[in-house]
């Protein structure tokens, strides 16, 4: 039985052609870099190739929603460690939390809110899950316990960085 990590990390350096003209990578730039993140981490840890899975069986996830927090910016050439987990799934949908630090994970920068619906291409619809997801689902779930809302989620983390300092 593969043991498979609940929470997926990597690096990656800020790029010139993502930032603002003060050097900040601009604030449309940071879904992208979460999104690049979590298809190589799906790859890299899970075996999950969305684009294969889009040409080979007319299934993947689309984009529905993303809340994303802008709370320290990223800086030009700078290099960021992203982390993500699932928070939560359906039969037919994932909501996905990405975090953005610095490279020693002493700053939090940016926080989003992903969700995906899992649809199938061919038929324009929305697409069940099959049996072989929802039990992978539930060995990587990572929910957050006690946190209902993207805001409360916010105070969360918040408070729990006052308590470090």
């Amino acid at each position: 039985m593969t043991n498979f990590p609940n929470i997926v990390s990597n690096q990656t350096k800020i790029r010139f052609q993502d930032c603002d003209p003060f050097n900040h990578l601009n604030n449309g730039s940071y879904i992208n870099y979460f999104m690049n993140h979590r298809e190589d981490m799906l790859i890299k840890h899970y075996d999950i190739d969305i684009y294969k899975m889009a040409k080979t069986v007319g299934k993947s996830w689309v984009s529905s929603s993303n809340q994303i927090a802008y709370l320290k910016p990223a800086f030009l050439m700078e290099t960021v460690t992203i982390e993500s987990q699932l928070v939560h799934y359906t039969n037919s949908e994932l909501h996905v939390e990405m975090r953005m630090y610095n490279e020693d994970k002493s700053e939090l920068k940016a926080i989003i809110w992903c969700g995906f619906v899992h649809f199938n291409l061919l038929k324009q619809n929305r697409e069940q899950h099959s049996p072989e997801l929802m039990a992978f689902f539930k060995k990587v779930n990572n929910p957050i316990e006690g946190i209902l809302s993207f805001e409360q989620r916010l105070a969360d983390l918040r408070l729990k960085k006052k308590a470090v300092l």
